[in-house]
């Protein structure tokens, strides 16, 4: 899984302690913040730009390296058959926390452009509702990522 993704990193980045297993974790968000972005067909610069900065807060890249983490992970995602085997690595290694963080990144991607489409909610619920993120917290999220976007 994610085979494109682990070669990029292993060319580019040197491997943190804990290997790929964590590459693969962060990767795996990367991923699902790349199909926010793709999921209502209408992939701009808005919603492309809060996604990297959403890649480079997880991962803390040079820009042209989240620019093609982002690539490949939108990539990966195209050919993936469902969202589980992104979800189920979420699961495993993080803590609440961080996948209702998580849940709001992806909101934040979602109303990058002004708009929330039915299919990003639809998205977003369907990985809350995997990542086993409270629905308090999913309205939460929301609510957190809209004031920041009105702002």
């Amino acid at each position: 899984m994610l085979n494109t993704i682990r070669e990029f990193f292993e060319r580019r980045i040197e491997a943190p302690p804990g290997g790929a297993s964590k590459h693969t974790i962060e990767l795996a968000t990367a991923a699902l913040l790349a199909e926010v972005a793709r999921i209502d067909g209408h992939s701009g610069d808005a919603e492309r730009a809060i996604a990297l900065r959403a890649i480079n807060e997880k991962l803390g890249l040079s820009p042209d390296e989240a620019a093609t983490l982002l690539d490949l992970a939108a990539q990966e995602m195209r050919q993936a058959t469902d969202y589980f085997q992104f979800t189920s690595l979420i699961n495993r290694h993080f803590q609440q926390e961080r996948k209702v963080r998580m849940v709001e990144l992806m909101w934040e991607v979602a109303y990058a452009d002004g708009r929330l489409d039915d299919h990003e909610l639809h998205l977003i619920r369907r990985i809350a509702d995997l990542l086993h993120v409270p629905h308090h917290d999913f309205i939460a999220t929301k609510l957190r990522a809209q004031r920041a976007h009105s702002r």
